[in-house]
């Protein structure tokens, strides 16, 4: 992972950056994980036009999409893991802990798809994660693989949800986003 001692470059916003409604929800945000309110909010929140779009667009692939939730998570974890991002790490290895996925499955992640341990259907997603992030494409023999077990809108929403985490890490490594700190 990157180191995570760098100062951002832009840092979060407060209540008159980010306006009270993103101040509000980051509150609520962190009560939920329990966390500081979220750096990704109120950094982001500094565009309200385009965080609430971004949001938008996020909540439909996690926590509202197709594929459950442990899944979700697994992708994300492992895209993370892939890109370096230390944000996108953390904050999913809280929300992978209330989706099942535990210290030992965290590691397993992070080793990737060939790791001991995997069900088939979580090794494809793994495999497919792994395959999209070094190629930015998939064989015909993963995609059929992936077909057999996912239907068309589910594997729509598999490569947005690999996309987006990718273009997130980016963005959040960018502009030297910190992981959150625990509520004290």
């Amino acid at each position: 992972m990157r180191a995570t001692q760098r100062t951002p470059r832009i840092a979060p916003g407060g209540w008159r950056e980010v306006g009270p409604v993103v101040a509000g929800l980051s509150r609520v945000a962190g009560r939920v994980t329990g966390t500081e309110p979220p750096a990704i909010f109120l950094t982001l929140g500094r565009h309200r036009g385009l965080f609430w779009g971004w949001l938008h667009f996020a909540g439909r692939l996690m926590p509202g999409g197709r594929l459950p939730r442990r899944e979700t998570e697994l992708v994300i974890l492992r895209v993370a893991t892939l890109t370096g991002s230390d944000y996108e790490f953390t904050h999913h290895a809280r929300l992978g802990a209330r989706a099942g996925i535990g210290p030992v499955e965290l590691e397993r992640v992070v080793a990737g798809p060939s790791a001991e341990g995997w069900s088939r259907r979580e090794r494809l997603l793994l495999e497919v994660t792994d395959e999209l992030h070094r190629d930015h494409d998939l064989s015909d023999a993963t995609w059929s693989r992936l077909r057999q077990q996912l239907d068309e809108r589910t594997c729509i929403e598999l490569l947005l949800l690999v996309g987006h985490y990718q273009m997130l890490a980016q963005t959040l490594g960018t502009l030297r986003v910190q992981p959150d700190r625990d509520r004290e």
